[in-house]
């Protein structure tokens, strides 16, 4: 048996995206809707600007970590010496 689609279309003042969930992602989003009494696209682009702001922190992450690694930055005291 084949899960059925769900559309959610979100629009601001100047977009709109189209997303596909499937019964169980939906079903738990009008739940979450429900429990807060808040719209379904109000927690959707939470829950994106979220996960984007956390993939971003981690590309960040991962970058300063190879930098410090490349000139010897291993340890905040190693930072703190560097900067002092």
């Amino acid at each position: 048996m084949q899960a059925r689609i769900n559309c959610v279309t979100l629009y601001d003042m100047k977009n709109a995206i189209t997303i596909r969930l499937d019964d169980e992602l939906n079903d738990l989003l009008n739940f979450v809707a429900k429990q807060q009494r808040r719209k379904r696209s109000e927690i959707i682009r939470e829950s994106l600007r979220r996960q984007l702001l956390l993939q971003r922190f981690e590309s960040l992450r991962e970058w300063s970590l190879q930098y410090g690694e490349k000139n010897k930055l291993l340890t905040d005291e190693d930072v703190f010496k560097e900067i002092s």
